[in-house]
């Protein structure tokens, strides 16, 4: 099973809690140029960082692309970090942090960023053309270009450092320690949301938009879980956040890109917050469940984490 899947590395409760501490402060330290190159853009304007009071004050300072770029800079360390430290602290190889098949299924990866993708592109084109005053086309070949090589590069290792330490780190630290599997599902997909808490989203749509981040991760969570391995999460999220920066982006949300289309439209949380998580996930759990053969949903979703392997005590040295 997946969360075993640690057994086959140096498990003790330490050696995560330490490892979540080392991945944070690899990311506050992977902002750092984002703040040295503000400070650069404002002294050269003759401005000071003192005249930044509010973060949205900092997001304005740079162009988007370049904003964007920093943003996910620190995603792409902080993953870089969490992939070292499980390599020679855990001593865990890549493959059995990310699925408990003998080697990566990077069709499954596909399948994911597709399957999400597409629908996001195919709704969103619906919707544009059945109210075609939300949007306005902002399309700039120059800059998207610039924007599409930034994503496609770096988009994927901000999507997957949240999923190799939610989905993978976390979900298989905290099942060993839990010895079950839901405990981890539930812990991973709420702190899994609660890190969005902080999105400008939040501030406009209200907290009722928690629940589309948090059954966001159950809805990941689940899927690795049932599949056990973490490439159908890789593969949907990064197409999720990969789509979203190109094809749209509104003057409220975390992307703002210079993406094809801009949403003018005022945002309500609605209904519509409810769909993908209510409707729209149930449909793509119906899809992955036929496709992959899933069953034993209780036993993979609750059932117990067997008990570790005997090993010599010179292993855990």
């Amino acid at each position: 099973m997946y969360i075993a899947q640690a057994y086959k590395s140096l498990y003790q409760p330490w050696r995560y809690l330490l490892g979540v501490v080392v991945v944070f402060i690899a990311s506050q330290l992977g902002s750092i140029p984002f703040i040295i190159a503000i400070f650069m853009k404002q002294s050269a304007s003759g401005g000071s960082m003192f005249e930044l009071s509010e973060e949205a004050d900092m997001f304005s300072v740079l162009d988007s692309n370049s904003t964007l770029f920093f943003m996910l800079l620190s995603f792409a360390i902080g993953l870089a970090a969490l992939l070292l430290w499980v390599k020679y602290v855990h001593k865990q190889s890549f493959v059995s942090l990310t699925t408990a098949r003998s080697k990566i299924d990077w069709s499954r990866v596909m399948f994911g960023f597709l399957l999400i993708g597409l629908t996001t592109t195919v709704l969103t084109v619906l919707d544009y053309y059945g109210n075609p005053d939300d949007y306005v086309l902002q399309f700039d070949a120059k800059l998207f270009a610039i924007l599409a090589l930034i994503a496609i590069v770096f988009i994927p290792l901000q999507t997957s450092m949240e999923e190799y330490l939610f989905r993978g780190y976390l979900m298989q630290g905290i099942g060993i320690m839990a010895k079950n599997r839901w405990l981890p599902l539930l812990v991973t997909s709420f702190v899994f949301g609660g890190l969005h808490f902080f999105n400008p989203e939040v501030e406009k749509l209200g907290n009722i938009v928690m629940v589309y981040y948090i059954g966001t991760g159950l809805f990941l969570g689940i899927i690795t879980l049932m599949d056990q391995g973490m490439e159908l999460a890789l593969g949907f999220h990064a197409g999720n956040n990969l789509i979203a920066a190109l094809l749209v982006t509104a003057d409220w949300t975390v992307f703002q890109t210079n993406s094809i289309f801009l949403d003018v439209s005022e945002p309500a949380a609605g209904f519509d917050v409810l769909v993908p998580v209510l409707v729209i996930y149930p449909i793509f759990l119906a899809i992955m469940a036929y496709k992959y053969k899933w069953k034993d949903w209780s036993g993979r979703l609750f059932g117990e984490v067997p008990p570790p392997p005997e090993r010599d005590p010179i292993d855990y040295l």
